[in-house]
C-alpha cells in the first residue's frame, strides 16, 4: 500500500500532466475533473488522496463502496464507474453522488424509481467499440435513450461515459472523438473518458472527467 507522501507525489504528477494536456488543447485546467479510482484499495487511500487535493473518488462496485465509505474520514464526491446490477439501484443511489454506468433505459428507470424525490446525477455509458463483452448503450441507440432519460424528473443526465477498446493511440483517439461528437450532438456537458494509460489523449480530445487509479495508487494486488 502506498503511503501518504507517495500518493501526494503521484497526484501532483498526474495534475501536472492534466495541466499540460489542457494547455496543448487550448483548454482551462478547470474544465477537467480528476477522479481517483480507489477500487481494491482500503479506505485510508481515499483519505490520503483527498489530503493530496483529490475531490472526487470512483468505485467499481456498490458492495466495496458500502464497506469502505463509512471508514473514510475525508469529504469527497463519490462516483460509481463500474457495472451496476439493477437490484443494487437503491444502494447505489444512497452511496453515490454520480452514477456513471447507466447502460440501458431499463436501468435508468430503476435508478429513477430508487431515487424518489432525490435528483440523481448520472452519465450514460456508451459501448463505443460495440464490443459484445462490454456493458454500454449501442451508439445507434444513444440519442433515443438520452432523450428518454432526460425526460425523467428524478434523473439529471450530465453526459456520456465510455471505456474504449484497447488499441493504438490513434485508434483510441478516434473513439474519444466519436464520443465527443455524440455528446455535442446531444447538448450534454460531461464527457467521462480516459484512464491511467490514456487520460492525456482523452483530455486533448475533449474529456471533462478522467478516471485515474494506477497512476495515483500504484498497481493493484
Amino acid at each position: 500500500m502506498l503511503d501518504r507522501d507517495a500518493i501526494r507525489a503521484n497526484v501532483a504528477e498526474v495534475e501536472a500532466k492534466i495541466a499540460a494536456s489542457c494547455e496543448r488543447a487550448g483548454r482551462s485546467r478547470g474544465e477537467v475533473t480528476l477522479i481517483a479510482v480507489t477500487k481494491t484499495f482500503p479506505a485510508i487511500a481515499v483519505d490520503h488522496a483527498v489530503a493530496a487535493g483529490i475531490t472526487d473518488v470512483g468505485e467499481n462496485r456498490v458492495q466495496e463502496a458500502r464497506d469502505k465509505k463509512p471508514e473514510t474520514t475525508a469529504n469527497a464526491r463519490w462516483h460509481l464507474i463500474g457495472h451496476l446490477q439493477s437490484n443494487k439501484a437503491k444502494d447505489a443511489v444512497r452511496l453515490f453522488d454520480v452514477i456513471q454506468s447507466i447502460d440501458s433505459l431499463d436501468l435508468a428507470e430503476k435508478i429513477a424509481k430508487a431515487a424518489g424525490e432525490k435528483r440523481q446525477q448520472v452519465l450514460l455509458q456508451v459501448n463505443i467499440g460495440r464490443e459484445p463483452q462490454k456493458s454500454g448503450i449501442d451508439p445507434a441507440e444513444i440519442a433515443a435513450v438520452a432523450k428518454r432519460a432526460a425526460s425523467i424528473d428524478s434523473l439529471d443526465v450530465l453526459g456520456l461515459m465510455t471505456i474504449p477498446p484497447q488499441g493504438s493511440a490513434d485508434e483510441t483517439r478516434a473513439y474519444f472523438r466519436e464520443l465527443r461528437r455524440m455528446r455535442d450532438d446531444l447538448g450534454l456537458r460531461e464527457l467521462s473518458m480516459g484512464m491511467s494509460e490514456d487520460y492525456e489523449a482523452a483530455i486533448e480530445e475533449g474529456a471533462t472527467i478522467v478516471r485515474v487509479g494506477r497512476a495515483i495508487f500504484g498497481e493493484r494486488g
